[in-house]
């Protein structure tokens, strides 16, 4: 059912005149009419208004239907009561820099206190203590959430324009799409599965160093009773019928949505906007999902990213650039700058960069051949003096000094705890995973992803990106047929109006969205 539909059924059901709505909302009647007909449709500040005035949610409104949330969306699935993560808000905060070191036994204690009003009413004056704090003198870093103050400290070949070769670019860009969506596939059935257990199920499997995907053929019960993850209810790649929805995969269909609605100038309401007319608050996660519930309240982009939002540097923004890399041939700084109006709906700093460098990065392999060259051009569009590019910084120089490939990954677990959620979702660790898959991957697209995902931490997110940028290197023609047989051609998402897509269809349309 389409949103005019259910206004116009809700409006009926409470037995309110068009006029009565109009009145309440401070519109003009002729606006409840167009809504109603479909010829507009209100904006996310009058959606709340309406979920108000009928009494029933966001999701009702825009879907015709309740969407269920929490459990039944896996472990991931977020409450929306801020004092749900303030052990991750401590975190995340005094990785910013900021002062809150007189704050810290209070954070700990609260997190620990039974849910109530009590906990709710302190947590309420933790997220004002974040709110003001400043940043720690002693802090190394320059990490702005301005897009002027980020290119003003950029580094390195920021200007770099190449020409796409036209010959080559729709394979190219096929490659990108489809390398995306495998790599998303051999990472999801293992999503959230630890490197503990990762590494003895694969040797188990005989798949070790990875080569293929885990299939459920590989599996027994005695399988299922060994692990405490639970291999039993994941999708597998020799059960599939084209890849199954999943976020990773949704974000490139929406921005290609976002496109061809908007155009190449959208602005970051309109991202929000799309976000609340196109999937349930079920399909978004973390940052995503704190930045849509605020769009319920009212708070817009860039305050939809800050109020109460604990998640601001996790990986989110990271998977969600790769459509500003493909419609940006050879050009990183144009895709890095449409990253950024994405990425400041729901993330802050580091966050957002980590979107600007993949895009950046993606733009790039559609003109470089050089693996090195496209990780180096996508730093330069991120400020110098911040934690991922020094992080990522790191891997580069390890790989140029002839650090081997498995201490290159240890290093990262040796960093960041892959068993807490902060550790295992931010996109620092994660950025370096990428980059190191690439590298190591040697410019074979099976060998890469499988390094992102038999890393262990965000195992589909890493193996998609990786993927991206291989699939654009290498072309449509240089992935293997082994990783593409089970997609076929049918991906499917979470997007209302777009619950299946012909891969080779959205291939058509990104290049129908080139300069």
């Amino acid at each position: 059912m389409k949103i005019g539909n259910t206004i116009a059924a809700l409006r009926k059901e409470a037995n309110y005149t068009r006029e009565a709505v109009a009145q309440a909302l401070n519109v003009n009647p002729r606006t409840v009419e167009q809504w109603e007909s479909g010829t507009l449709s209100p904006d996310p500040d009058i959606i709340a208004k309406l979920s108000v005035l009928f009494g029933v949610t966001a999701d009702r409104l825009i879907f015709g239907r309740n969407i269920p949330d929490t459990a039944e969306y896996g472990a991931m699935a977020l409450r929306d009561e801020y004092y749900d993560a303030l052990e991750t808000e401590y975190l995340q905060s005094t990785e910013e820099g900021l002062d809150l070191e007189s704050y810290r036994d209070i954070f700990f204690a609260t997190a620990k206190l039974p849910t109530g009003e009590i906990k709710k009413k302190i947590s309420d004056a933790l997220a004002a203590a974040v709110s003001a704090a400043s940043i720690r003198k002693d802090y190394p870093y320059r990490e702005p959430s301005d897009l002027g103050e980020i290119r003003s400290l950029r580094k390195g070949e920021f200007s770099y324009r190449k020409t796409a070769d036209k010959k080559s670019l729709e394979n190219r860009l096929h490659g990108a799409w489809t390398g995306r969506i495998c790599g998303c596939m051999l990472g999801k059935t293992v999503e959230g599965m630890k490197s503990d257990e990762l590494v003895p199920l694969l040797k188990e499997t005989n798949n070790y160093p990875m080569r293929r995907y885990i299939l459920r053929a590989d599996l027994s019960d005695n399988s299922y009773a060994k692990y405490k993850f639970p291999l039993k209810e994941r999708i597998y790649a020799d059960e599939i019928d084209g890849m199954p929805a999943d976020d990773d995969t949704n974000y490139v269909v929406l921005a290609q949505t976002l496109i061809e609605r908007c155009g190449r100038g959208f602005t970051a309401r309109d991202v929000a906007e799309i976000w609340m007319s196109s999937q349930p608050k079920s399909a978004y996660w973390t940052a995503e999902q704190i930045a849509y519930r605020n769009f319920i309240k009212g708070f817009y982009p860039p305050e939809s990213a800050t109020h109460r939002n604990p998640y601001r540097e996790w990986i989110g923004a990271q998977i969600r650039g790769d459509y500003f890399g493909y419609i940006n041939p050879g050009d990183p700084q144009t895709a890095a700058e449409m990253a950024f109006r994405d990425a400041c709906v729901s993330h802050v700093k580091n966050g957002i960069y980590g979107e600007m460098l993949i895009s950046a990065m993606i733009a790039c392999a559609a003109t470089e051949t050089d693996r090195e060259k496209v990780v180096e051009l996508g730093l330069a569009q991120i400020p110098a003096e911040t934690r991922l590019h020094e992080a990522v910084t790191r891997v580069v120089n390890g790989y140029r000094n002839g650090v081997p490939c498995e201490k290159a990954f240890g290093s990262v677990h040796a960093e960041y705890d892959e068993h807490t959620l902060h550790g295992w979702c931010h996109t620092i660790p994660n950025a370096m995973i990428v980059t190191a898959a690439l590298l190591y991957g040697e410019g074979d697209y099976g060998k890469s992803i499988c390094l992102a995902v038999q890393t262990g931490f965000d195992t589909d997110c890493n193996g998609a990106t990786v993927g991206s940028i291989s699939g654009m290197m290498n072309g449509y023609d240089g992935i293997a047929e082994q990783w593409k047989k089970p997609i076929g051609d049918k991906l499917h998402t979470e997007i209302a109006s777009l619950p299946c897509v012909s891969v080779r269809e959205c291939v058509r349309k990104t290049l129908k969205h080139l300069i």
